[in-house]
């Protein structure tokens, strides 16, 4: 008789919340793929905003994350060239 060992899963230390984030950035739709890869976590409802004329674009969405997760995930985007701000709304 042999004995199988499952190993589970460590409990979250913090739940997860939704929260929205809008972020401001420039040089247009080539910035795009960077900023969805800095997000980084599960995202819901991202909205872009990209004109021609104008200097600053928006990328707003909604993430699903740990409360301890947040203003590291905003230092992030503001840490990108292309970003001129990001912030909670």
């Amino acid at each position: 008789m042999s004995l199988t060992t499952f190993q589970v899963p460590a409990p979250r230390t913090s739940m997860l919340v939704r929260r929205r984030i809008a972020t401001y950035f420039v040089g247009g739709v080539d910035q795009i793929p960077g900023l969805v890869d800095a997000l980084g976590c599960l995202v819901h409802d991202l909205s872009l905003d990209v004109r021609d004329g104008v200097r600053e674009s928006t990328m707003t969405c909604a993430v699903l994350i740990a409360e301890d997760e947040v203003e590291p995930l905003l230092d992030r985007l503001r840490g990108l060239d292309a970003v001129m701000s990001s912030e909670l709304v």
